[in-house]
């Protein structure tokens, strides 16, 4: 069951665009290991403009997620690959359909 999500939206430097999809592609790991974060989506939205989506059981999974490994990699990485800091919506999830 999933009650809270993540939509975290990241705009790339011009020219580093490749980097930034190496970074979330490189995450998928770190999500893995986080038992709390039931789904974790990396995902393109426009040439520079990237997004993360994830859902967790409740407010403390997300909460251990948002100091967790990734968002501690993305945070030091900013300056290098970002034209903005990132967006970040705390999300209550409605309806979910999840495998299994």
């Amino acid at each position: 069951m999933v009650t809270v999500g993540l939509m975290v939206r990241v705009e790339a430097k011009p020219g580093m665009e490749s980097e930034v999809e190496s970074f979330l592609r490189d995450a998928l790991p770190l999500a893995e290991e986080e038992p709390d974060t039931v789904a974790w989506f990396a995902t393109r939205l426009g040439q520079s403009t990237f997004g993360i989506f994830d859902v967790f059981p409740d407010d403390e999974g997300r909460r251990t997620h948002l100091a967790g490994p990734i968002a501690e990699a993305l945070s030091e990485r900013t300056d290098d690959l970002l034209a903005e800091p990132p967006t970040i919506e705390h999300l209550d999830v409605l309806a979910h359909k999840l495998p299994g």
